[in-house]
């Protein structure tokens, strides 16, 4: 299924369930300096999008473009891979949450390159986050087959000459990211919580199944709060969210 087929499906409620974190939202807006006009590269229902700037959206699922509130900036149907834009048509290029979406994802950070001057995105380092998030190293290992083949996150950076920031999670983060309920487990109960994310849609529902039914087992018995009784005192952590700038 391609991005936009997965996000017609999962994406119905988005706009109520990902809006921006203010905090990671600030880290992104800060990294694209002094940039005037910016293009939001799978931009989504645009909850990330600066304000005061020139923005220009690029989305490929109808059902997203259909949630941007009124006033969002103007949105255009397109993929990372094939932009519709001339080389160096913006000052700046961001992206946020969307690239392992893409089929080829170092084409896609050319593509960013080849239109703005500077390239920002907010991503996460997933072999960090398959090695520190107790959800996927307790519960569900075969998330490593979701992105087996794909550039690392420094080889991506690598691509196109840019650097690597952390960026770390809040306990209490707003956008409802895969990794953001580190701190309150008994989210991903939810089905609510869960539906929106695509991870749970990519692995199978027998998947999500047994991981729900596992995780609800231990924090029955109270297993799950003895092998994760560090985090309960942390306000943020370092999961492998991380700004690319280039």
């Amino acid at each position: 299924m391609s991005g936009d087929q997965l996000f017609d499906t999962i994406g119905a409620t988005y706009a109520a369930t990902r809006p921006a974190d203010p905090r990671i939202a600030a880290r992104i807006w800060a990294a694209l300096g002094d940039a005037r006009t910016v293009v939001n590269v799978g931009a989504g229902t645009g909850s990330y999008e600066p304000s005061g700037r020139e923005v220009t959206a690029v989305e490929p699922s109808a059902v997203m473009r259909a949630q941007r509130p009124a006033g969002a900036a103007p949105c255009v149907p397109g993929v990372a891979g094939r932009l519709p834009f001339a080389d160096k048509s913006f000052d700046a290029a961001m992206a946020v949450s969307t690239d392992q979406h893409w089929p080829d994802v170092i084409a896609g950070y050319r593509e960013m390159q080849r239109v703005a001057r500077r390239v920002v995105t907010f991503h996460f380092d997933i072999s960090r986050l398959e090695r520190e998030f107790w959800l996927i190293r307790d519960y569900m290992p075969e998330h490593a087959r979701l992105s087996a083949g794909r550039p690392a996150l420094t080889e991506r950076a690598g691509a196109i000459g840019g650097r690597l920031e952390p960026v770390p999670i809040p306990w209490d983060c707003r956008d409802g990211n895969f990794p953001s309920y580190w701190r309150r487990p008994d989210a991903y109960l939810d089905e609510r919580v869960r539906r929106p994310v695509s991870v749970w849609h990519r692995v199978g529902r027998a998947v999500e199944e047994r991981v729900v039914r596992d995780l609800r087992a231990d924090l029955e018995s109270g297993r799950w709060a003895e092998r994760n009784a560090e985090l309960l005192d942390l306000d943020e952590i370092d999961l492998g969210g991380r700004l690319l700038i280039a």
